[in-house]
């Protein structure tokens, strides 16, 4: 009976779907075939029932609603336009083959992530005077002012709540002390996580410095504010959770309207006109066998037909946008990082769409490049590492945690790295390609996971967390999580003016 009512479920989303038409899982239930639905879609699609949005910005106060205005002629939609020739370019994605690894990839790969750090850290002007390596320091008798650049091996707080480092180079390891009277280096002292790689300058001690300053990698005062020289627009999804119980049908067909240009006021809709890139930071479906009871919360049970649907959703964004897709912890890839791109044989529909690039998470794009412009850096991320920092990091913890996703996206640009700590995601120790560094520093920096839609900016680095289009799940209620569904960052690539419109009522 269950495999009847969900394949019954399927006809009728794939009938309205062909119909310019989402339902959530209530409407669902009291329609009983195709049919009956087929006797009252004139009325339905005609029906002007009042659909708004409102646009938050800045502290997040709400612009007047407005209803929709019924349209009694047809018109050529932006999406019977062709597709025009936007510029995305690939700039980094994952693509190496499967290998077997063991212990010495691992060490080599802290290695060659230690050289990469190095070589940004070595540039620095407080090192460059004395800097020099563990193995020198511990051979020194005389007191004097020295400086490294070591990976953090171990954290803890001493008697007397002073900072306790041990630190190590590829010549030796020593500690590090981090004294509680010295309130500002105290401070920046609890920002340091395990396994990240810093710089010290202090004064040696019989194996141990007595640090004076904390240098991290950070991204340089001078990153370029780049802007674009015409008035063009981005968004910014993530989580759509598609094959969950919990998806919201209803608020994404407002989306779907609202930039089809057939939502909003008429500002709103002049905006949704210059739309040119849709990003998607991972979560595309709520997947199979994510977590123990998931097939409970499931509206649709087999993971290709939850791509299908996805696929027939993305499908009416105009053709004209471009929309770039990383995949999260919920989609048909490896959950180690570096993921590649959803798995071909289960999301076929997606990648043979033309307006549609795939990368790995993390993966790298320039967008919006021209003749005298060198277009934008897009860095894409999921975030499955930033439930760790939410939690092990005293300031951000304190000031709300995982509500917080900008201080945890400018923590992470401050250590040049998406997640130093070994323990905070599942990786693949890939010598070669060491996706987790940031290297190039971006001019946006993309991520999901958390369900908070954010904006705020870094050294001239737009950072931009996407919402979700998923209902608070019995989990979330559990771990006291607060998602904001329904919310969907836009940029103006002109002015790198950020706005958030909400497609869903509190």
């Amino acid at each position: 009976m269950e495999s009847i009512e969900i394949d019954r479920k399927r006809k009728i989303v794939e009938y309205l779907l062909d119909n310019d038409i989402l339902v959530d899982s209530d409407m669902l239930d009291n329609i009983n075939n195709i049919d009956e639905l087929e006797q009252f879609f004139e009325r339905i699609k005609h029906d002007p029932n009042p659909n708004d949005l409102s646009i938050l910005k800045d502290n997040l106060m709400e612009i007047p609603k407005e209803q929709e205005k019924k349209e009694d002629e047809k018109k050529e939609t932006i999406n019977d336009l062709p597709k025009k020739n936007i510029n995305v370019k690939i700039v980094s994605s994952y693509d190496q083959q499967p290998a077997k690894r063991n212990i010495k990839d691992f060490v080599e790969f802290f290695r060659s992530r230690f050289r990469s750090m190095e070589n940004i850290l070595s540039n620095r002007r407080e090192l460059n005077a004395n800097l020099t390596s563990i193995g020198k320091i511990l051979m020194k008798k005389e007191k004097e002012e020295v400086a490294i650049i070591g990976i953090v091996k171990s954290k803890n707080e001493t008697k007397n709540g002073n900072i306790i480092l041990e630190v190590e180079d590829l010549t030796g390891e020593i500690k590090i002390l981090i004294n509680k009277t010295r309130s500002e280096l105290f401070e920046l002292g609890k920002e340091i996580v395990e396994d990240e790689i810093i710089g010290i300058v202090g004064t040696n001690g019989d194996k141990i410095i007595f640090s004076n300053k904390i240098i991290f990698p950070d991204i340089p005062l001078s990153k370029e504010f780049k802007k674009a020289g015409e008035e063009v627009y981005a968004v910014f999804l993530s989580d759509l959770h598609i094959g969950s119980n919990n998806f919201l049908y209803k608020e994404f067909n407002k989306f779907l309207k609202w930039i089809n240009c057939e939502l909003g006021n008429d500002k709103q809709k002049e905006m949704a006109s210059k739309i040119r890139y849709v990003f998607i930071s991972g979560d595309l479906v709520d997947g199979v066998g994510i977590y123990p009871g998931q097939e409970h919360e499931l509206d649709i049970k087999d993971i290709c037909k939850q791509y299908e649907l996805c696929a027939q959703l993305l499908s009416k964004i105009p053709k004209n946008i471009d929309i770039i897709i990383i995949p999260g912890n919920h989609d048909a890839s490896r959950l180690s990082e570096p993921q590649p791109p959803p798995y071909k044989d289960v999301s076929s529909m997606l990648w043979e769409m033309p307006n549609v690039t795939m990368l790995s998470n993390p993966g790298i794009v320039n967008i919006h490049s021209s003749d005298g412009f060198s277009g934008f850096d897009v860095l894409m991320y999921h975030g499955f590492s930033f439930v760790h920092y939410a939690d092990c990091v005293e300031s951000i913890r304190s000031a709300g945690g995982l509500d917080r996703p900008e201080l945890i996206m400018k923590l992470l640009l401050q250590k040049r790295h998406l997640a130093p700590t070994h323990s905070s995601a599942l990786y693949i120790p890939d010598t070669n390609n060491n996706s987790h560094i940031i290297n190039n520093i971006p001019d946006f920096f993309v991520s999901g996971h958390i369900h908070k839609a954010s904006i705020s900016n870094y050294r001239n680095i737009t950072m931009i967390c996407g919402s979700c289009w998923q209902s608070i799940t019995s989990f979330e209620e559990k771990m006291g999580l607060h998602p904001e569904p329904g919310r969907v960052p836009i940029v103006n690539l002109q002015t790198r003016e950020c706005k958030i419109i909400k497609f869903m009522e509190n």
